[in-house]
């Protein structure tokens, strides 16, 4: 598969750099997330339109949450908006870690 190149890719990655979570919206089916998986290639990678996956999110956003690891692709988080305060806490425990 051939990867076309944005020019938004080093805006992304300084500000993966600078800031804790990065959020990549835009249009269905623009490469968001072809975009991500390219970009941050050595991050976990979970989308929630997996069934299983989004049922864990919503049953249980903080459990769900603490798995994940350090540095993770969470696509399609539309689906469980209750993860974003289990995001935030987790984020605000290690405030000084960027990129996560």
């Amino acid at each position: 598969m051939n990867y076309t190149h944005r020019s938004i890719e080093p805006l992304l990655e300084k500000a993966a750099a600078s800031f804790p979570v990065i959020v990549v919206t835009g249009p269905r089916q623009t490469g968001k997330s072809t975009l991500c998986r390219h970009l941050f290639s050595e991050y976990s990678y979970v989308t929630l339109d997996d069934p299983i996956q989004r049922s864990l999110a919503v049953r249980d956003p903080g459990l769900f949450v603490d798995s994940l690891g350090p540095n993770v692709i969470v696509d399609e988080i539309q689906y469980a908006t209750q993860l974003l305060p289990y995001i935030k806490m987790a984020v605000d425990q290690e405030r000084h870690q960027s990129g996560r």
